[in-house]
């Protein structure tokens, strides 16, 4: 992998780790349970490998900007797996949570990519 492409791919990587960083600080603030660290990282982490885990299946890295098919997989196996492992661990996935969790990954999984799409197809029809 070009430095280049590793580059974009760890930025992807970072943007959607962020994703999931935003949802579980929103949501631990919109409920009054604080924003301290090791309680965030409680409960970020089933996402946060949920995350890893569809880069991996995914093979993200090969074309990380992508809405479909990258974005979508990457954010389902995050939804997916982070429930699962909080399943696993004795925390609750109550339905709300889980259309909150989903709704608010996909926005911001899926909309930094149709952004940076966006961007990248405006600068190349501006170009010289």
């Amino acid at each position: 992998m070009r430095s280049s492409t590793a580059s974009r791919a760890l930025a992807s990587l970072l943007a959607d780790l962020a994703c999931v960083l935003a949802f579980v600080v929103i949501g631990r603030a919109d409920h009054g349970t604080g924003t301290a660290l090791a309680p965030i990282v409680s409960t970020a982490w089933p996402f946060a490998a949920g995350t890893a885990l569809g880069w991996v299946v995914t093979l993200a890295w090969t074309a990380p900007a992508r809405v479909w098919p990258t974005g979508v997989f990457v954010w389902a196996v995050t939804v997916a797996g982070g429930m699962v492992l909080r399943l696993l661990t004795g925390e609750g996935a109550p339905l709300g949570f889980v259309l909150v969790t989903s709704l608010f990954l996909a926005a911001t999984m899926l909309g930094w990519r149709a952004a940076a799409r966006l961007l990248t197809a405006r600068t190349r029809r501006h170009r010289p």
